[in-house]
């Protein structure tokens, strides 16, 4: 049974809150929740500590050695809250400082799988700093395109893109401004039947939103930045099994700080008190409070498109016009609009003037194919946890203003 979403009480976990602004722009600068700021700040304090030793008696004990810091469990801490946030097991999770850094490092570990003669198949949806790390790789590089009416990835392209020489696949569950969703099992049941690949699937996007579970995705391995869930500017990879790691050259990440691994833990109990109630283990705790949550966004989500979709002279992205009409429902509480005629930063600069927060879009391939510099350019809105339904009626009327 789902449980109540009160955004009230999740409001008040946020104390940034305070400050009168509206925040719009989770894509871009998520809101830090108090139990992540302390919580890092809590391991910065304490990473450089020495262990206390423990009483060894006893058959199982077992003494500490001299010296180990507290930073080690951190580490551990971290890999353990990724799992619970991904429904894996700690062992197959590798943490980074950033997500281009570990795609990076994965691209350089992937030689003994791809190999001449062998092909990888990328996506356009994905953004170029991630998708150049494996651009480069000694083999055949596919693309798959985006739908430029509705910013969609189409799975029926990966029939063509796909075949038996195939050995790495990657894309993102969502586009990070469009609201997009990836028909993401599709595409990896016609990439398993096709090639024995593995793939890779970004799930940055989704995770604010929506419950992820691994097993459910049936990815071969998950990318997820942290940063993007309003936790510490660190990333992770998480593979379907450990085995996987045998088939790879050593995976060499880059330093990750002891005192942002620490706040990893405070993220996923966090988002577990939600809606996720007080009994049980962490990881149903936020199985609760993220489908509980995932309810709330998704009227948020019909509330937000319906509303600015209803003024004349607004377009969104990949749902206004005829070349949008066969777009999917099924969206997060992101999207990209333009006013016509008006240019985005004069948009930009109305809606922060009535004290909402939000971004304008960059120029990205796909949204430059898509035509925003067209119209003057976009401004994107994303929604948080404590968005509420008078936060979408405030947006709409200052749009409205301008239109």
């Amino acid at each position: 049974m789902t449980q109540q979403y009160d955004v009230a009480s999740v409001r008040g976990l946020y104390t940034g809150l305070s400050d009168g602004w509206t925040y719009l722009n989770a894509h871009a600068a998520p809101q830090i929740a108090e139990r992540v700021a302390s919580g890092v700040a809590r391991s910065f304090r304490t990473s450089a500590t020495v262990k206390p030793q423990e009483d060894t008696v006893g058959a199982h004990s077992a003494r500490r050695a001299p010296g180990e810091l507290l930073a080690d469990d951190m580490y551990s801490s971290a890999r353990r809250a990724v799992a619970d946030l991904t429904g894996a097991t700690a062992d197959r999770v590798i943490l980074g400082p950033s997500l281009p850094v570990l795609y990076q490092s994965l691209a350089a570990a992937l030689r003994p799988l791809v190999r001449r003669q062998s092909s990888v198949v990328l996506s356009r949806l994905d953004p170029p700093e991630l998708s150049r790390a494996f651009a480069h790789l000694d083999a055949d590089i596919r693309w798959a395109q985006p739908d430029l009416g509705t910013g969609e990835l189409p799975a029926f392209q990966y029939a063509e893109l796909v075949d038996g020489s195939t050995r790495f696949v990657a894309f993102p569950a969502a586009h990070e401004l469009l609201g997009t969703v990836t028909p993401t099992a599709d595409i990896i049941d016609a990439v398993h039947e096709r090639s024995r690949a593995w793939a890779l699937v970004d799930v940055s996007s989704v995770a604010p939103y929506r419950r992820i579970e691994f097993d459910s995705v049936g990815a071969d391995i998950l990318g997820v930045d942290l940063g993007k869930l309003g936790g510490p500017q660190l990333a992770a990879l998480v593979f379907r099994d450990t085995a996987m790691f045998r088939r790879l050259d050593d995976l060499v990440v880059g330093p990750v700080s002891p005192g942002l691994a620490g706040g990893v833990g405070p993220l996923a109990d966090h988002l577990a008190a939600l809606a996720g109630g007080e009994r049980g283990s962490r990881r149903v705790r936020l199985g609760r409070s993220l489908d509980a949550l995932s309810s709330y966004m998704e009227e948020l989500c019909g509330d937000l498109y319906s509303l600015l979709g209803t003024l004349p002279a607004v377009h969104i992205l990949g749902v206004t016009g005829e070349a949008a009409a066969d777009a999917s429902d099924d969206r997060l509480p992101r999207l990209t609009f333009a006013v016509r005629d008006v240019p985005a930063d004069v948009i930009h600069r109305r809606l922060f003037d009535n004290g909402l927060v939000t971004t304008t879009a960059p120029h990205t391939p796909l949204l430059t194919e898509m035509g925003v510099d067209e119209v003057g350019g976009a401004v994107t809105v994303s929604l948080s946890p404590f968005s509420t339904y008078q936060d979408i009626e405030h947006l709409t009327r200052v749009v409205a203003s301008l239109a």
